[in-house]
């Protein structure tokens, strides 16, 4: 069981995406930066695959994603670690290849530990106004949740 995903506009370049996860936080920290576990939950909707998964997690390592769907369409974004501390925060850049880049994004992602179970708030907050409303109107919040219930499964 998780609690809904909520994903709310903050400011004029934030938002912040929140779900509570029925596990505690080291193994969610883990499988959210371990290549070999990222690779089978953090795909958006169906019918996408990752054919790039890199991590150096320590201040300053970079990471690389890259997706691709069955029409060949593919996504790829990157960044670097600002703050690592196991497990309960992650600070990171992140920018999107072109024709989707937007400009950097910082990301700060908390893992609050409650009773067994965790909420991971990832705060993003955008270049500008318009590279967040486009985020938004993206259906980022579909691949999202997508990706969060195959999480929910693998750490179950």
């Amino acid at each position: 069981m998780t609690d809904a995903l909520t994903v709310t506009p903050t400011g004029d370049r934030g938002v912040i995406i929140a779900q509570t996860f029925d596990a505690k936080a080291a193994p969610l920290f883990k499988t959210w930066t371990t290549p070999d576990l990222l690779k089978h939950w953090l795909l958006g909707p169906p019918g996408w695959t990752m054919t790039v998964c890199e991590v150096d997690l320590k201040p300053g390592g970079a990471y690389r994603y890259k997706w691709r769907n069955a029409e060949g369409t593919e996504i790829g974004l990157g960044g670097v670690y600002r703050e690592v501390a196991v497990p309960s925060r992650l600070v990171a850049t992140e920018r999107f290849d072109p024709p989707f880049d937007q400009g950097e994004a910082v990301l700060t992602l908390m893992f609050d530990e409650r009773d067994g179970r965790t909420t991971i708030t990832n705060t993003a907050v955008y270049a500008t106004p318009e590279a967040r409303d486009g985020m938004l109107a993206s259906g980022m919040e579909r691949g999202i949740k997508a990706s969060y219930d195959r999480l929910a499964e693998m750490v179950r």
